[in-house]
């Protein structure tokens, strides 16, 4: 492999982190019984597929046999054997018990900080919808709900034909049998609603890493409320945080004023009551900035939708989502760190 690789770059990265998180996964596993594959392992082999949009577990196991690239990163030899795809179901909850996708991110945002390439006063926050591994089918009334419009069937009970006109859903009324906690949502007026999840995220101005993050149910208030729980870690003197016109509401702006973060969130002068942001806010050089660089967080969901493939979700289960969310918003800092350091090596 050629030493300009970009995987050298992020080894690198991913190895401090692990070689810091050792402790912690020891103390995981038991000492006696079958032995496992080791979690660093597993994490690394999750970081490949997100980095190179493998589709599936199972493709990934396959990639894994026979690619010395992939090898080479996880640390199989080869002549080693590949584990099994269910190993990462039967590992993933344990993991998640842990809480290790959240400790991964803040060892890399750490690493991102000690290299000077982050902001301790300027931010962005945003969301965007994940589409739920869930059919429209399974979004069924739930036991004790007023009935509506009748539904028509045919012969196929594994795929039938539902008609859905006339019969109002909703949140309240409807669950998904698959995805209890997928709710219907849609982007906008207009748009059609799906089983989604909200993705949030909190990101660092100066080269749009992403500080935190972290995926909840998609209410009407999913955004807001997770910018409000991101922004607890990174209050103080100074700090401010962009916005677009979605978070320019009464509510948000005294939330963060009271935890001593400045909103400079975009305004809203349709929204009834008119905008939340005066003079007083938008006088300052700084407002135009944070309108100007928070469109970078664009750029993240972005890279998690169509590289980390998390346009279509394919976990079910708030925790799960969100543990997968925030693993490939570590991946995507990962990627952008190598650029950064890259361009700041001189070349010989």
């Amino acid at each position: 492999m050629r030493q300009n690789h970009p995987l050298r770059g992020i080894r690198k990265m991913v190895d401090e982190v692990l070689r810091e998180m050792s402790p912690r996964f020891t103390r995981m596993y038991a000492k006696v019984g079958r032995p496992s594959i080791a979690p660093e392992k597993l994490l690394r082999a999750q970081l490949l597929q997100m980095l190179y949009s493998v589709r599936s577990e199972r493709l990934l196991m396959e990639e894994l046999d026979y690619s010395m690239l992939f090898r080479w990163f996880v640390g199989l030899n080869l002549d080693e054997a590949v584990w099994d795809a269910t190993v990462f179901t039967k590992n993933r909850d344990r993991l998640l018990e842990a809480d290790i996708a959240k400790e991964f991110l803040s060892r890399v945002v750490a690493q991102a900080r000690e290299k000077g390439l982050t902001s301790d006063e300027h931010f962005t926050v945003d969301g965007t919808l994940l589409e739920a591994w869930a059919s429209a089918k399974t979004f069924q009334r739930k036991e004790g709900a007023e009935k509506g419009a009748p539904r028509t069937t045919d012969d196929d009970p594994s795929n039938p034909l539902v008609d859905f006109h006339g019969e109002k859903r909703s949140n309240e009324t409807h669950a998904s049998k698959t995805d209890v906690d997928a709710l219907l949502a849609r982007k906008g007026a207009g748009k059609e609603a799906k089983l989604s999840y909200c993705g949030n995220l909190l990101v660092e101005n100066r080269h749009g890493l992403i500080v935190d993050g972290e995926a909840r149910q998609a209410t009407g208030t999913a955004e807001r409320d997770g910018a409000q729980d991101l922004l607890q870690g990174v209050s103080g003197d100074g700090v401010t945080v962009g916005g677009d016109q979605g978070f320019d509401t009464h509510g948000f702006v005294k939330e963060c004023r009271a935890l001593g973060v400045a909103p400079h969130v975009a305004q809203n002068h349709k929204r009834p009551g008119g905008s939340a942001i005066d003079a007083r806010t938008t006088r300052h050089a700084g407002y135009a900035v944070s309108q100007k660089k928070r469109k970078r967080i664009e750029e993240c969901f972005g890279w998690l939708k169509t590289i980390a493939l998390l346009r279509k979700l394919r976990h079910r289960g708030r925790r799960k989502v969100d543990w997968i969310f925030t693993f490939a918003c570590a991946a995507y800092n990962l990627v952008r760190m190598r650029k950064l350091l890259a361009a700041t090596i001189p070349a010989r």
